[in-house]
């Protein structure tokens, strides 16, 4: 278990994940079919390179995943009870395949939980960037972890 226990976090906590991702164009092709997302700009290359773009743009709600999954490891693999919703989602940059994506992670609020003695609620900062350091992603993230054992 890498993730911590809600008693392990505080307000101002960071991380810089280690895990880097390159988007692939079946990254983009596969989670475009099997969410049946048929958007032109991420299926269809001349569609794509006749828009404002010029390429194919990979899928928004992929770029999400990718960044919640890119900190799982160290945010709350082993500890979640349940995320408990997604704020403030936003996609400033777009992303193109072959950038390569890294996730970093700053914690925005920590409470004790009224309905679960001994857990807790930690609401994580997401933002991903790509191999510039643009940011092409972020979000608040709240989640219900477990508390330390005694």
């Amino acid at each position: 278990m890498s993730g911590r226990f809600f008693q392990d976090w505080a307000v101002g906590d960071e991380i810089i994940h280690p895990i880097r991702r390159t988007v692939t164009e079946t990254d983009n092709l596969l989670f475009s079919t099997m969410t049946h997302n048929p958007q032109p700009l991420h299926l269809d290359l001349e569609a794509a390179t006749a828009s404002e773009f010029g390429r194919i743009l990979v899928n928004g709600t992929f770029t999400f995943a990718l960044m919640v999954g890119l900190s799982v490891g160290e945010t709350t693999l082993g500890t979640l009870i349940a995320n408990l919703g997604y704020d403030k989602l936003v996609m400033p940059k777009p992303v193109f395949i072959g950038d390569t994506l890294h996730c970093r992670t700053r914690v925005s609020e920590t409470r004790e939980s009224r309905s679960r003695p001994g857990c807790g609620i930690v609401t994580f900062a997401h933002a991903l960037l790509n191999q510039r350091g643009e940011t092409v992603c972020e979000c608040l993230r709240s989640a219900l972890l477990q508390g330390r054992p005694s």
